[in-house]
């Protein structure tokens, strides 16, 4: 049987069987690809560029949006890239630093949006502490511990799924490396090394998730209490954008990981795969700018911008 030293390559699973809906499934990703690079990358240029937009906010949207363009990217090239030359390979050390990206920027985006939460239960409950306890040094200290934990857990996790022994074969039933296709193809009493990694890192998404959770009922009973149902409405609009992007985020996670393996098959692992590592990335900016009327009117002098520049270039 073959073990981890004599595994070369994975074969990734590949999005359709006929050519012509693997080249179908490539256009179609690509366009959502570009919609990511392009929606994310803007959000980036104008909370960067836009002084009204440097607020703690703004400075997390930033961070996240920065993220879902390392996780699109990290497993959607490559899937592409198989599906438009008609091949499943990705190298060994191509799979383990797959993983590695992955898990990085989703446990680093998870953090965020965490943070994100505790940001809007300051600014609704806690207003008059908003300053001191969100200021830019605060942001910035948050927005580290973010990115480093999900280093650490990137680190954790990569170095004890790749030092299992695999038994099973290197067919993985994922368009990318994803830790439980790889535990499979383990050897049966090595995988509980990483199975209790796995548990430590669902004890802490379940803890962001429950303090999340109880931001958001203290924040909807400081919301109810508000007397002017204008006041009510503004709060409501910064928080959706959000709640929505977190519900999106967590909804599609722990189905992913967490579904009945009486319900499990390669197709619906794919699909729900999908909407947890790709659909996110390109609809978190949609999100956040139809809600958020300042980012909005900065996305739109952005565009216009870009717009008229691209004009006096052809014109020139």
């Amino acid at each position: 049987m073959p073990n981890s030293s004599s595994v070369s390559e994975f074969l990734l699973l590949p999005f359709a069987d006929t050519r012509e809906l693997q080249l179908l499934h490539f256009g179609l990703f690509l366009g959502i690809y570009l919609a990511a690079l392009l929606g994310n990358g803007l959000i980036l240029t104008t909370v960067a560029c836009h002084h009204r937009l440097h607020t703690p906010m703004d400075f997390f949207l930033l961070n996240l949006a920065l993220l879902d363009l390392g996780c699109i990217s990290t497993t959607l090239p490559k899937a592409m890239a198989n599906a438009l030359w008609d091949t499943r390979a990705i190298s060994y050390q191509g799979c383990a630093t797959q993983v590695f990206f992955f898990l990085f920027f989703i446990a680093a985006e998870y953090s965020v949006l965490t943070l994100m939460a505790y940001d809007r239960y300051v600014a609704i409950c806690k207003s008059l502490h908003y300053g001191s306890l969100v200021g830019s040094r605060a942001c910035a200290q948050m927005a580290a511990a973010a990115w480093g934990s999900g280093f650490l857990n990137a680190v954790l996790h990569t170095a004890t799924t790749f030092s299992l022994p695999l038994c099973q074969g290197n067919a993985v039933d994922q368009f990318f490396c994803e830790i439980p296709q790889i535990l499979k193809l383990s050897c049966s009493d090595a995988y509980l090394r990483e199975v209790g990694a796995l548990a430590f890192s669902v004890s802490l998404v379940f803890g962001c998730f429950v303090f999340i959770a109880l931001s958001y009922m203290q924040i909807f009973r400081a919301v109810l209490r508000m007397p002017s149902e204008q006041g009510q409405h503004k709060a409501f609009s910064t928080c959706l954008p959000h709640l929505a992007v977190v519900s999106l985020f967590v909804s599609t996670g722990m189905f992913a990981y967490l579904k009945p393996p009486s319900i499990s098959s390669p197709s619906l692992d794919l699909v729900v795969a999908v909407l947890y590592s790709v659909v996110p990335a390109a609809m978190n900016p949609l999100i956040y700018s139809m809600r958020n009327k300042e980012l909005k009117h900065a996305l739109r002098k952005r565009f216009g911008y870009i717009s008229s520049s691209l004009i006096m270039g052809a014109k020139s």
